[in-house]
């Protein structure tokens, strides 16, 4: 597969500290934190790129073809 820049969705929450998780959905276990903002995507993109560094050929190929298509919030009750 040849290399070129891809885009992903990162989802970000604010954690109970004040920093933030980075999560990202179309790589399954993709996650990280950070203090600040520009920390967190910082270390998302760096663990994007570590991710795809341990897949194989045809991983990579599977997961690089999804693709988020939509956040929605959900009422339940809790």
């Amino acid at each position: 597969m040849d290399k070129r820049i891809r885009e992903f969705t990162v989802v970000i929450l604010e954690d109970e500290s004040g920093g933030y998780v980075a999560i990202v959905p179309e790589l399954p276990g993709c996650h990280t934190q950070g203090d600040s903002l520009d920390e967190v995507m910082e270390n998302v993109r760096e663990a994007i790129e570590l991710y795809l560094e341990t897949l194989s050929e045809e991983e990579k190929e599977e997961l690089l073809s999804r693709r988020v298509v939509g956040l929605q919030r959900v009422r339940a009750i809790a």
